[in-house]
């Protein structure tokens, strides 16, 4: 089922004539009420009037997320505080968060995104959504809760922590959708399996995951544990929150990006040249109907690529696949790239490990070098230890033969990871300068 039927199957000759209408006047007001933009405009020797066709964008500046901390906490704002009912900010750990506002209008919109999303999903009215996104200054409690009761549905506001009381409301209030990160919900599965609870019993049929990178190897093995449908969507705190793309049940390939509110773009991460679809890049956002903190071609640093092609469900928004990483997680191990979402596809083929793992990067001898801890099962540990050194070998090869690089494998004994209820730290990087 399409929650918007209008809009959600637009023909795409009329969504991007909307995209234009709306991208006018989003640099129009832009240019007349944020400072920075204006500046930022006339030092590219750009005005609103020169934005006349899509392919105009391009020509905009980019907006960082350093561009958000220097105007810090107001600056970007394109509205009166008096007008703005509420406020986020993003959980960084470096630096001053990123500041974000909403109109009652951007509220209302974000809303409207969230039960697109969870319509695509498979979640209906009928459903008990049992949210564990935290709330808080984080968006994605708030923003799955206001999207589940627009769509009608029984909303349960658990946000994280207290991973016993959330088994005890899963299984006394029949929750059957959950939103949580896809880390969060392995651990919710190896503490169903601690407490004997046999994943049958629940009533769970759909988990909407987000806020960090995951594998398709850790989707099946979410799926298998939970007994579920894994569904991916997409979000950040600058562009509005959770709900800006998610993959539809039908398909489960590539997340639809809702263009009558956001155009994306794939650019190359370094030289900044716009990508043709298809091609792997960095996502770019510009924003197309927000109110409080419009912002035009953000980069998110996202890596992903656009997918043109129709989709099954009858959507006509574009899609970006699954994403592999961000830019700046990326880790380059003497020259070569690699996304911790690629060692995790390994691991999660191989029988006897467990899918919590670690990445130390390290200089040795003004070498990098790369440790991966990986939890291996409790059958897998009791083993011999030659058996061991088989398993451990296998991994090596089969990170070699992907990446190209050597590393260090190190396995655990189960639980020894730290587990994680938000997002989970999978690289500790000891290199200095």
């Amino acid at each position: 089922m399409i929650w918007n039927e209008d809009f959600e199957t637009l023909p795409r000759e009329a969504i991007e004539a909307l995209q234009l209408t709306r991208l006018k006047q989003t640099v129009e007001r832009v240019y007349a009420m944020v400072p920075f933009y204006r500046d930022s405009f006339n030092k590219a020797g750009i005005t609103p009037a020169d934005i006349r066709s899509l392919d105009d964008l391009q020509h905009l500046p980019f907006t960082l997320k350093q561009d958000m901390r220097d105007n810090y906490p107001y600056g970007l704002f394109a509205v009166p505080l008096d007008q703005i009912v509420r406020i986020h900010a993003s959980s960084g750990t470096t630096g001053k968060p990123t500041v974000v506002g909403y109109t009652k209008r951007d509220i209302d919109t974000w809303s409207e995104l969230m039960a697109r999303s969870f319509m695509a999903s498979g979640a209906s009215r009928g459903d008990v959504i049992h949210n564990a996104y935290g709330y808080g200054l984080f968006t994605g409690g708030l923003g799955a809760h206001y999207g589940a009761e627009r769509l009608g549905a029984s909303v349960i506001p658990m946000s994280g922590g207290n991973t016993k009381k959330q088994i005890m409301i899963m299984q006394d209030f029949g929750s059957s959708v959950i939103t949580c990160t896809p880390s969060y919900s392995l651990y919710l599965a190896e503490a169903l399996a601690d407490e004997g609870i046999d994943i049958a019993d629940l009533k769970l049929r759909v988990g909407i995951l987000g806020a960090e990178p995951w594998s398709e190897s850790m989707r099946g093995e979410i799926e298998e544990k939970l007994g579920i449908k894994a569904i991916d969507i997409y979000g950040l705190s600058e562009i509005m929150g959770p709900g800006v793309g998610i993959e539809c049940i039908e398909a489960q390939h590539g997340l639809h990006i809702w263009e009558d509110h956001f155009i994306p773009e794939i650019i190359d991460p370094v030289s900044g040249k716009v990508l043709p679809y298809g091609e792997k890049g960095e996502l770019v956002l510009t924003t197309i109907t927000k109110e409080g903190i419009p912002l035009i071609r953000y980069r998110t640093r996202d890596i992903t690529r656009i997918i043109s092609e129709p989709c099954i469900c009858g959507r006509t928004h574009l899609r970006i696949e699954r994403l592999s990483g961000r830019s700046d997680d990326m880790l380059i191990i003497r020259g070569v790239n690699v996304f911790p979402s690629q060692i995790e596809s390994v691991l999660c083929r191989i029988e006897g490990v467990a899918p919590h793992y670690q990445l130390i990067v390290d200089r040795e001898e003004n070498l990098d070098s790369l440790e991966v801890q990986v939890e291996v099962n409790e059958q897998t540990f009791s083993d011999e230890v030659k058996q061991m050194q088989e398993l451990s070998a296998v991994i090596r090869k089969d990170i070699k033969d992907l990446l190209g690089i050597t590393c260090k494998v190190r396995l655990v004994e189960p639980k020894t990871i730290a587990r994680s209820e938000g997002k989970a730290q999978r690289v500790i990087d000891r290199r200095q300068g």
